[in-house]
């Protein structure tokens, strides 16, 4: 009988599935580069120009982004490799950029003597493709070998090609691997260990790796692990010893975005690794394999960072030890490894701080590094040779510093200071809390003129997300402050649940059928600005990416009373589409499964596009995606907008047509991309 019900259950759902797909009209929109649907965007994109690129303010936001994107006193990004610093660098001569490198003496000078490692720009104009930067994975210790991952039009999908960076040019007859979602990492000079679609097909539903193959420079590749098609991914971690050497290979199994079973692979031979699914690997560092924990187990609470050394790991795991476990208002943010040390970025109520951990006497210590307080830092490198590492100190209203720490003698110096990109001398930033439906308080940041009068009328943008542990804290961002705050308007993150700021209770408090959750939250921080005189719903736009696509066309959905402006960009919005588009199948943790009757039930009483109504008080939304958007497809986007145009709602729609995910892979782009952002901002806030 249960068998009977589960069937039964099971065919419903199809059923009721099969029919949502043959009665959505706009389906075709989904067929990403077909004649028709590329007309379609064309058109948009036309109207969409006239509307905003013709603006008159249209230019000024445009020059003022591209002086900020293509500035020359810009920080270079570091990361450390050869005993030196590299950098990708992109500017207005170079928009695909250039990988360069410098010794760290003179890097920390105010003109680093760079040397130009490949030229993207020169590669694409070459090979005539739409080249872009997706980073290398360098041999240690010496990293002069590397593999470098390129991408074609800006997309997750990568070509893999062997690069001698001692020489600055690629290897010939080195390995290479065609465009693909793939991992890659070193064992040995002659040896990789990749994950990738070996044959047609041959990949998870979400279309990452599902099997691992150590490939050696000749000879026949060998598969050492495989997932089921099921499963998310298959992706692997090589664990280094003293010089370099291959202490192990942890492998990760996702059944889930979120869920995981782990493996050793060592002396050649696989063993499960004790640990509850929903933990993460993070480091490896003096013998020692790091992970984070998103749910409690055994004596260790959720949120506890745990070491595992390698000799209970070949046994199969018993022997965990903790090393720090976050208070209430803590959450673990980033751990990396130096040479002998564990450094932990951390927020404590929603503020920065970074700790080093060290293992003496069997047992693990912590010192804090003497960084600015009151900021939000992060950790953007860490040094394998030594205990070195740099990280960036910011803040709503303070320029970005970059600071070089040694873990090994808790010291911290600044080396380098980003220029002020807007007047923040009239501006104040407020914290305040709102109360959701359920009376969880939910924090958020306002950042506003020191003089607006607090009667509703300022022009305000509210930014939110909600997902996927990502904590949104107070970040420097430049083009918001010189093109919007310079002039009049506001700037407002909420930091609702589904997010990291507090953790991973913070995060699974709203996966699922308790995903309203994240858009009350949404709505009652608008209403407490409201209650505060901060700003009206005359003046108030919101603006959500990505996840945050969900978070907007639901919020406009439900309660479009709240707001006069929505910006969605590379949204999610046909949710009970999403997992079968792109890497949607990925994220079923987060949402539910539309294929479940149950989740199916939940996932439509809020899908932005399924409820959209005749006779409704909409605002007119701006929606834009990516044609070369293989993350989040592009066809939620496009049918969004579609089906606004046939229920006779006005909005604006636009499409770039290479970009990725990001949708920001060169200045240029990056620099009309806000320009449009801000026009329509201006004309439903400002005007």
């Amino acid at each position: 009988m249960k068998s009977f019900v589960a069937a039964l259950a099971g065919a419903l759902v199809s059923t009721a599935a099969l029919a949502q797909e043959a009665a959505d009209p706009f389906i075709w929109l989904e067929e990403i580069d077909s004649p028709r649907a590329m007309a379609w965007v064309e058109t948009q994109n036309a109207k969409a120009a006239r509307r905003l690129e013709g603006d008159p303010r249209y230019p000024a936001y445009l020059a003022e982004g591209r002086a900020i994107f293509t500035a020359k006193d810009r920080i270079p990004i570091p990361s450390f490799r050869a005993g030196g610093i590299d950098n990708f660098w992109q500017d207005e001569a170079n928009p695909h950029g250039v990988w360069r490198h410098a010794t760290l003496a003179s890097y920390r000078t105010d003109a680093p003597q760079w040397r130009t490692l490949l030229d993207i720009d020169k590669l694409a104009a070459d090979e005539t493709k739409n080249w872009f930067w997706k980073g290398a994975t360098c041999l240690k210790p010496d990293e002069t070998r590397c593999i470098v991952r390129l991408s074609d039009g800006g997309g997750d999908a990568v070509e893999l090609r062997e690069f001698d960076a001692a020489a600055g040019r690629f290897v010939e007859g080195g390995f290479r691997f065609d465009e693909g979602k793939q991992y890659v990492e070193w064992l040995d000079g002659d040896t990789l260990l990749i994950g990738r679609e070996w044959t047609p097909g041959d990949v998870t539903a979400s279309g990452y790796p599902v099997a691992l193959r150590i490939v050696p420079r000749t000879g026949e590749a060998r598969e050492i692990f495989r997932g089921q098609k099921s499963d998310v991914w298959a992706s692997p971690d090589v664990l280094r010893g003293e010089g370099g050497r291959v202490d192990g290979i942890v492998i990760q199994r996702g059944l889930s975005f979120f869920e995981f079973e782990y493996s050793l692979y060592a002396d050649g031979k696989l063993t499960r690794i004790a640990l509850p699914r929903r933990a993460q690997y993070q480091a490896y560092v003096d013998g020692h394999a790091i992970f984070t924990l998103q749910e409690p187990w055994k004596d260790f609470a959720a949120g506890a960072l745990i070491a595992y050394p390698l000799a209970e790991l070949k046994r199969g795991g018993e022997g965990a030890m903790l090393v720090f476990q976050p208070g209430p208002t803590q959450a673990i943010q980033n751990v990396a490894d130096t040479k002998g040390k564990l450094v932990v970025e951390l927020l404590e109520d929603v503020k920065g701080a970074v700790d080093v951990y060290n293992f003496q006497g069997g047992k693990w210590s912590a010192k804090r590094l003497p960084l600015p307080k009151d900021a939000t830092l992060t950790l953007r490198a860490a040094s394998g040779r030594d205990d070195q590492l740099f990280v960036a100190a910011e803040g709503f209203l303070s320029p970005s510093s970059l600071w070089l720490a040694d873990a090994a003698t808790g010291t911290a110096a600044r080396v380098k200071t980003s220029p002020a990109r807007f007047d923040a001398s009239k501006h104040v930033v407020e914290q305040f809390w709102a109360t959701s439906t359920d009376g969880t308080k939910i924090p958020y940041f306002v950042v506003r003129p020191k003089d607006a009068p607090l009667d509703g009328s300022l022009p305000t943008i509210m930014y939110g997300y909600g997902g996927f542990e990502v904590a949104k804290p107070p970040v420097y961002i430049p083009e918001m402050g010189k093109i919007w705050l310079e002039r009049g308007g506001a700037y407002v993150i909420a930091n609702i649940r589904g997010g990291g700021e507090f953790g991973p209770a913070w995060h699974q408090a709203v996966l699922r059928e308790k995903r309203q959750l994240a858009f009350d939250d949404f709505a009652a921080v608008a209403k407490d600005l409201a209650a505060r005189k901060i700003t009206s719903p005359r003046r108030l736009g919101i603006y959500g990416r990505s996840n945050g696509g969900v978070l907007t066309t639901v919020s406009m959905t439900q309660n479009p009373q709240l707001w006069n402006a929505v910006v969605v960009e590379s949204p999610l919005v046909d949710m009970l589409r999403y997992h079968k588009l792109s890497a949607g199948a990925s994220w079923v943790g987060e949402y539910g499964d539309p294929d479940v009757p149950e989740d199916y039930a939940f996932i439509a009483r809020y899908d932005g596009y399924l409820n959209l109504r005749a006779g409704q008080p909409y605002p007119e939304p701006y929606v834009t995606t990516n044609t070369r958007d293989d993350r989040v497809h592009p066809g939620h986007a496009r049918k969004f907008a579609a089906r606004l145009e046939a229920m006779g709602y006005p909005y604006i729609y636009f499409e770039n047509t290479f970009g990725g995910h990001s949708n920001d892979a060169d200045p240029e782009m990056n620099a009309r991309r806000w320009a449009r952002h801000y026009v329509y901002l201006s004309q439903k806030l400002m005007d």
